[in-house]
């Protein structure tokens, strides 16, 4: 007697039925935002409206009885859901979307993701990938020589997202300054980690994660180009010291996420020396400017580092998400990690390599985010890369002269900038100083209003400089330029409307 279930047994059918609609909804959605027939996306003032858009509501009615079963084509259906998502999301494709440190992705990322799709494995051990898993080596070793890391045994791997990586790169520190701590926790440690007043946030929550809390976190102040200054980090080192802590860790920044700024990445590796602390970069944003010739001096001194994290769903456009922590000697990643599992880990080292890359992690499953890098790495090149990198700085510098000459604009981070990102605030009357109660009413009234438009997203934030002078000026624009259709054209434009809109309220 067979024994059959009828849930996928004309799964190539239904892949044409899904698949192929599908595949031209994309198409298309594409092509309306190229030729100007699609919007950046709605503005939903009550997120909860979504919950009757979708029906979510009454998912228990709609889950007793499936698609699948309750109707004449199921595909029909289902595609139809499939285009009021597209329809009620934010197009990240559209040449507007300025508002984050990522835009929409490519025809070779939507390439990428599908093959993904398609194989639906586990990166986690070799027999299960082992394609996947020989190309995320071979690229995490090409793109560690990148930032000068050439030893033998220079690598990475990739995690869930920049945050992941920062996470990963502390617990590395920890147990390979102090190896007993992989066994017995921090003992009789009180371990200090120091930051810039810009760095992520992701640097306390790795160090909440790891049990040393948020208070051991020591945030350095900034210098008047956002940059760490070293003077306070030395200085807070040595009072940290007598407090009873142990140093343990500098987060150095390549690319701030507000400012874009660039810490001091030579002068950090000396004091690291000094004080025998760990040299992290978190170059998630700003670390990819590593492929550009003209732009990639603000990465001077990076190869002294101890581990880096790039994320190239970011400035490169690799789909999200994809981020990579590098090292000058990947062994370092299963001496930290890896514990004694032989029901899983069969294939772990040979000839010092690691092919079971779980082994090297503190979590089980992975997706295989490298291919999305090397199949874009492959398409693109080196050349094609720089060029987006470039284009994206000119784009940036050329809005900031725009600003320099028109009244009423005031640049924040005009030193000159350091990275994509433009902070500014607009005051139409600007003989009248506004409060900042006042700076920020109409920094979001501006960019709620050029939302409302369809034709922009832009983002706005505190100014983190209030913090350390003590001053309130009000929330800022942060507009980043990080797609290769952004053109100055739209740029003209961008400026205009704030202007005008700026006029009518």
């Amino acid at each position: 007697m067979t024994i059959e279930c009828s849930l996928e047994k004309n799964r190539v059918q239904e892949l044409e039925q899904l698949l192929k609609p599908a595949v031209d909804l994309i198409i298309n959605y594409v092509k309306d935002i190229d030729n100007g027939k699609r919007d950046i996306g709605p503005r939903f003032e009550n997120p909860k409206d979504l919950y009757n858009i979708f029906e979510l509501n009454n998912l228990g009615s709609l889950f007793e009885q499936s698609v699948q079963t309750g109707s004449e084509d199921p595909s029909v259906e289902i595609l139809q859901v499939f285009q009021k998502v597209l329809n009620n999301s934010i197009s990240t494709w559209h040449p507007g979307f300025m508002d984050k440190l990522y835009v929409g992705t490519n025809p070779i990322g939507v390439l990428s993701d599908l093959l993904l799709s398609v194989l639906n494995t586990n990166s986690h051990v070799f027999t299960v990938s082992p394609a996947l898993s020989a190309i995320e080596r071979k690229v995490s070793q090409k793109y560690a020589s990148m930032f000068g890391f050439n030893g033998k045994y220079a690598g990475g791997l990739t995690f869930s997202g920049g945050s992941w990586s920062n996470i990963t790169s502390m617990q590395i520190a920890r147990s390979i300054k102090y190896p007993k701590t992989k066994i017995e926790g921090n003992g009789n440690h009180k371990f200090a980690i120091y930051t810039s007043a810009h760095s992520h946030y992701s640097i306390e929550k790795s160090a909440i994660l790891l049990g040393f809390g948020a208070n051991s976190v020591f945030k350095i102040p900034v210098n008047e180009n956002g940059e760490m200054s070293m003077e306070f980090l030395e200085k807070r080192i040595l009072s940290t010291i007598d407090d009873g802590y142990t140093p343990l860790y500098i987060n150095a920044t390549a690319g701030t996420t507000v400012f874009g700024s660039f810490d001091p990445f030579t002068e950090i590796s000396k004091i690291c020396s000094k004080y025998n602390i760990w040299f992290h970069i978190d170059g998630s944003w700003g670390g990819n400017v590593i492929f550009s010739d003209i732009h990639k001096k603000r990465l001077e001194g990076c190869q002294l580092a101890d581990s880096i994290t790039v994320s190239p769903h970011k400035m490169l456009g690799v789909p999200t998400t994809c981020s990579f922590l590098l090292l000058p000697d990947e062994r370092i990643f299963t001496q930290s990690n890896s514990l004694n599992a032989p029901y899983l880990f069969h294939n772990s080292i040979d000839d010092d390599e690691n092919f079971d890359l779980a082994n090297g992690t503190m979590g089980c499953g992975r997706r295989a985010d490298s291919l999305k890098m090397y199949l874009s790495w492959l398409y693109y090149g080196n050349e094609g890369f720089a060029k987006r990198i470039n284009h994206s700085y000119e784009i940036a510098n050329y809005f900031v002269s725009k600003l320099n000459n028109i009244k009423g604009f005031k640049l924040v981070n005009n030193f000159p900038i350091p990275c994509l990102q433009v902070c500014f605030y607009y005051n139409p009357k600007p003989d009248v100083k506004l409060s900042g109660n006042e700076n920020t009413a109409l920094t979001r009234k501006i960019a709620i209003a050029l939302h409302k438009s369809g034709e922009f997203l832009i983002d706005y934030a505190p100014n983190p400089n209030d913090s350390i002078t003590g001053e309130d000026n009000g929330e800022f624009f942060r507009c980043v330029f990080n797609s290769p259709n952004i053109t100055s054209d739209l740029v003209d434009k961008l400026v205009n409307h704030i202007v005008e809109l700026a006029n009518d309220l």
